[in-house]
This record gives C-alpha cells, structure tokens and sequence, in this order.
C-alpha cells in the first residue's frame, strides 16, 4: 500500500470512528495528519470547524455520523462517476452481483453529465424486456426525481422484491417527452453465457457480464459447438449490451482466441496499480474466424475483449462504437462495513490505445435493430428450406442425418417462452448485425477455398 494510500484511508478511519466527538478532538485528528500536506491538513480544519458549527448551531439536533456520510459521498462524486462511496448495504449488494442473485429491473447505470444514465439493460431482465435502452436517461423513480440522487440511492428505489412493480421516468435521445415505464421486479439472472448453432458450422455465443466463472462457461460453450458433427467454421461472439464485470475473466476470455501478445495493459499513478497481461499458448485451439458484435452498452471487459481481438487480427469487429469505459475500479472495505470504490488506473488496447470516453470502433460499422418484414423480402437468401427447417421445431423427417445431428447440438439457456430454434430464428432473420456477421463467415469460407484453388 502506497503513502498517499495509506494517509487517505487514516484520514477516511479517523473522521468515520471519531465523528460523535470530532468537535472537541480535533488535536486528536491532527496526529493522525502527519503525513498529509499542509494544503490538506488546512482544509480538513475547514472541514472540522464546519462540522463542529453545524452541531452546535443547526436548528434541529443532526446526526453526525450521517454528516460526514455525506460528505464523503460528496468528496468521492466530485472525481470521477464510477468511484463511490458504498453504504454497507450497498457493499453487500456488489458481492452479490459478482457471485449470486439479487431481485430488481436489471439495469447497469452510471452518473454521466450529473444525470443518472443506463449503460445497459441486462439481458433477460425485466427492463429489457420492457425496452430500456444503453443511454436513456433515468430522470425520476416512483415520481421522485434523480436530479440530486446519488448512484446507490437510484438503486436501493429500483431493487426490491419479486412481484412487486417501479415506475422509472426516461429520457430518451429523439424523443421530446419523457417515457414512463411501470417495470415488475424480478430475479435477475446472473448467468452470463448463452450459445447456440445459427446453421451447421457457425456457432453463437452471447456473453451477457463478466462474472466468476464467465471464462469457464465460455470454455464449455465452445466444447459443445466444436464436438457438433460439422466442424465448426465461423463463430459470432456477441458482446452487444455487456456492461463488463470482473476485470480478470475479460482477460480471459481474450486470452481464449490469443497464443501470444500483450491482452491489455493497466497504468495508474501508482506502480502497484500498473500492469501488463500477456496471452498465454492455448491447449486447445480454434482456428476458425471469428466476427466479433458490439454497440454504444458495451464497456468495461467487454472492451477489454474486443480491443485485444481487433488489435491481434483475431476477430472482425462489427457493430456501433462501444461505451467508452477505459478505466479500472477496485473497492476497498472499510471499518464499519461500508466500502470505498475507487478508479486507480486507465487501460489501455495492445496497440496503446486508450479508450477512455472514446470507444472502441468497429472495423464493419453496422446499425443495431431489428429487420423489418419488407427488408427481410429483399433478402431472401438466409430463408433457405434446409435453414428454416433447422431453426424450427418441425419434424426432422425429410433431414438430413448431418441436419438432425446439429440440431441435436443446439443447447443453451433459454429465453422466457421460447426455446433455443426459435431463438435462432429471431437472431438471423430479424437482427441485423447477427444477420450480417453470418452473411460475413459464411462468405469468409467461400473465399478462403477460392484462394486455395
């Protein structure tokens, strides 16, 4: 732990155990002060002298402890939107969104413009399903605007228990009024892999957050879609809306389709918050194409994953350009439970690139959403019969042994209503960016065998 460290957690000790008596301790507090700078130790005397009227004035008794709450939730929003200052309930809940389950809408939001903003609905939640979008703007909770809501209070007033409902007032870019969504809460699903077979040869997988054991569910989906009957030659790894998680399973999953090279590098102004992760040589390799999928709810790992991919030619990058998160959080416990969530460092792709409010662009540019009965009439090419049949639950009389085996193969979690073919049938004839990055394999394999010829 550095100096600068330790004198500000000594500082954050001192004014959380001696704040019922702050007042008449100060001397007390200035021993702990040795190490800061003049200019700091000035201005907690400020500080002090401040907390020290507000008790002994203030119209009403107040509560010191919820003062100095206050002010450090205060000091940490003032950095950067992604520090903050976790109450322990909200401390709890973090480990809990890591490892376990929690009841909710299911949405990742951060503090962008002093606006409470969606980084990403989670897939499968109850505000995906109900059409939140990354970027909408979440403007009141149950009629009670966010203007001055902090992060975790916006939280706390959209968790709660199953069944029960939370109306959230968005502001949405091209719309001139706000849109009110009355959303039920729900058990938010934490699983964070789904894949499936698109047609023989090309597989899918969506990663939904980076989570503990992400890299390994990962490792299992790609077992079951390369042991199918056609060998796999193409796979669409689908970020899309993927607001990132736990730094190191976004290592990874990179490290999964690299053999050599620079991963990612961190640097913080700290050596000790500096460092550079290194691909290591695969046991089992996959040597197929890849095209890689993201938009504007990308961030975090997912950016991780997508920058290692594009700058090592190991995927096509295709999509809208990602959120722009290109910075590392730790979270330090503290005494009374609480803990304290702290941006320490930057990361940067393997070309050097930081790509901090920036993004990550996409080598094929291709706009989200969803094809329309019309456009899909003008393409016709993907509603082959073999193609239809596969994704459908029709009788496989009348398929071939090759077609049944790969039907067999398809797996994954299933979405609420539907299974896995109708899944399939919704990604390659209405999403256009899955639409597109098949109609890209499957052209990748045409032209890979032409130039053998």
């Amino acid at each position: 732990m550095t100096q600068l460290v330790k004198r500000h957690k000594a500082i954050f000790g001192v004014l959380l155990f001696f704040a019922p008596v702050l007042w008449v301790a100060i001397s007390g507090i200035h021993q702990h002060l040795l190490a800061g700078t003049d200019k700091t130790y000035e201005e907690l005397k400020v500080f002090s002298d401040v907390l020290d009227i507000i008790e002994k004035n203030y119209v009403e008794p107040v509560d010191s402890k919820k003062l100095i709450r206050g002010a450090i939730r205060g000091m940490i929003s003032s950095i950067d939107p992604h520090s903050a200052f976790l109450l322990p309930e909200s401390y709890k809940d973090l480990q809990i969104e890591t490892k376990g389950q929690f009841s909710g809408i299911g949405i990742v939001i951060t503090m962008q413009d002093n606006v409470i903003t969606v980084i990403s609905p989670i897939e499968g939640s109850p505000a995906y399903d109900a059409g939140i979008k990354a970027g909408d703007q979440i403007i009141a909770v149950n009629g009670e605007e966010t203007k001055d809501m902090m992060l975790w209070e916006a939280v706390k007033r959209m968790r709660g228990e199953k069944g029960t409902s939370v109306v959230i007032s968005i502001r949405r870019k091209g719309e001139t009024e706000p849109i009110d969504f009355t959303i039920v809460r729900d058990i938010i699903p934490l699983e964070s892999v789904r894949y499936y077979v698109l047609k023989p040869g090309y597989g899918y997988i969506r990663i939904t957050n980076f989570r503990e054991n992400t890299n390994d569910d990962v490792r299992a989906a790609l077992k079951n879609l390369e042991s199918a009957k056609t060998p796999l030659k193409g796979l669409i790894l689908d970020l899309r809306d993927n607001p990132g998680g736990l730094l190191d399973q976004g290592v990874r999953v990179a490290d999964t389709f690299l053999e050599k090279g620079t991963i990612v590098s961190i640097k913080g102004r700290q050596k000790t918050h500096s460092k550079i992760y290194v691909a290591q040589r695969n046991k089992d390799k996959h040597p197929y194409p890849i095209v890689l999928l993201i938009n504007e709810g990308s961030a975090s790992a997912s950016e991780i994953v997508a920058g290692a991919l594009q700058d090592h030619g190991r995927a096509l990058v295709l999509g809208t350009t990602s959120f722009g998160k290109g910075s590392v959080q730790t979270v330090e416990p503290l005494r009374d439970g609480s803990g304290l969530k702290l941006t320490i460092a930057r990361y940067y792709t393997p070309n050097g690139h930081s790509i901090q409010a920036k993004g990550i662009v996409p080598d094929v540019v291709v706009e989200q959403g969803r094809l329309s009965k019309e456009e899909r009439k003008r393409h016709p090419h993907l509603k082959e019969k073999d193609l239809k049949n596969h994704i459908s639950a029709v009788p496989e009389e009348g398929l071939s042994r090759e077609m049944k085996e790969d039907i067999r193969q398809i797996r994954g979690v299933k979405v609420p209503g539907e299974g896995a073919s109708d899944v399939v049938k919704r990604l390659v004839e209405e999403d256009n960016q899955v639409r597109t990055a098949l109609d890209i394999l499957t052209s990748w394999e045409t032209f890979s065998k032409m130039s053998r010829q």
